[in-house]
């Protein structure tokens, strides 16, 4: 008997009480219900978050995550959203202004085309305002073609579709070159042309650097007065080239100068308009420059005239891409 009694009670021991069964089989739906809230409280924290990547998605860059510094360890990555934010609004606007300008600059010649072709309806009109008129229409002819030419090769440069093929050449015979095409302009302005130029090779696109030079003559000679000097400079630099066009006109103020190779910005608006320019020649040097992985400042003083230098590397001197 006692051994039975023993044996009961080694199985009674063995043997759970059904209280003790009945809260362990409820102890997970406790500890789901204990989790719950600590899940809910995670979401919430990351609702400012995923409302502004949402917004963000949908075009609205003016959202901004505040309180960065409630996110700890996520602080960085909140940090990094509301930049992202910032550059993409700040790009929108660029390109709000970027299709304003486009279209300022295409409807204004337009506007002029239309205007001269108008009054040369009339048969009261002289025949030297005839030709007057007639000249202008194909001044301003000119002018949307040359928006349109320099739109499209910033198009195909900054594509990244224009076969860039480097090739080393005299820059100093392709400078005398254009200098010798320039000639009516500046001749017929009553500008002096001087050109200092060294025996130098560089290794770039030739035609790409040919728009470059171009540019920058052009641009010098509408701003240099009858009787003023433009100056072509180059010489040999640490394996490369360095370059300078030099004028004795107006120069750039400057408030303009950090501005000056944005496209559509005129530092001087009344006499770009006068000139025919756009506002893209220089934004297009800048470009071709980039590309040479070369530099492209300007220089000046009001009333001292401008200088805008150009620095191209060498071959053992260019980036990897």
């Amino acid at each position: 008997m006692g051994c039975a009694r023993g044996f009961r009670a080694s199985g009674a021991s063995a043997r759970k009480p059904p209280e003790r069964e009945r809260l362990e089989r409820r102890r997970p739906e406790q500890t789901a219900r204990t989790r719950r809230p600590r899940s809910e409280r995670s979401r919430s924290f990351y609702i400012p978050i995923m409302n502004a990547v949402r917004r963000i998605a949908q075009g609205d860059f003016t959202v901004k995550v505040e309180h960065v510094e409630r996110y700890g360890q996520f602080g960085e990555l909140v940090e990094e959203i509301n930049e992202m934010a910032s550059e993409l609004s700040r790009m929108e606007t660029m390109t709000q202004d970027f299709i304003s300008n486009v279209s300022h600059e295409i409807q204004s010649p337009l506007t002029s085309i239309r205007g001269f072709a108008r009054a040369l309806r009339s048969d009261e009109i002289s025949r030297e305002t005839r030709e007057h008129y007639l000249d202008i229409i194909e001044a301003e002819s000119a002018r949307l073609s040359g928006v349109s030419d320099s739109l499209l090769k910033l198009s195909v440069l900054e594509s990244g579709n224009f076969p860039f093929e480097a090739k080393p050449y005299r820059l100093d015979k392709q400078l005398r070159n254009m200098i010798l095409a320039c000639e009516p302009q500046w001749m017929g302005k009553g500008v002096e042309v001087e050109a200092e130029l060294a025996e130098t090779t560089v290794t770039a696109v030739e035609d790409l650097l040919s728009q470059v030079w171009t540019n920058l003559l052009h641009n010098s000679i509408k701003f240099t007065p009858a009787g003023g000097t433009i100056t072509v400079a180059a010489r040999p630099l640490n394996g490369g080239a360095e370059v300078v066009i030099s004028d004795t006109g107006a120069g750039i103020g400057e408030e303009d100068l950090p501005r000056i190779f944005e496209r559509f910005f005129k530092a001087d608006k009344a006499r770009s308009s006068g000139g025919g320019g756009s506002g893209l020649g220089l934004s297009l040097v800048k470009k071709i420059i980039d590309l040479h992985q070369g530099d492209v400042r300007a220089e000046s003083h009001p009333g001292e005239g401008a200088a805008f230098v150009v620095t191209l590397p060498g071959p053992q001197d260019k980036r990897q891409t």
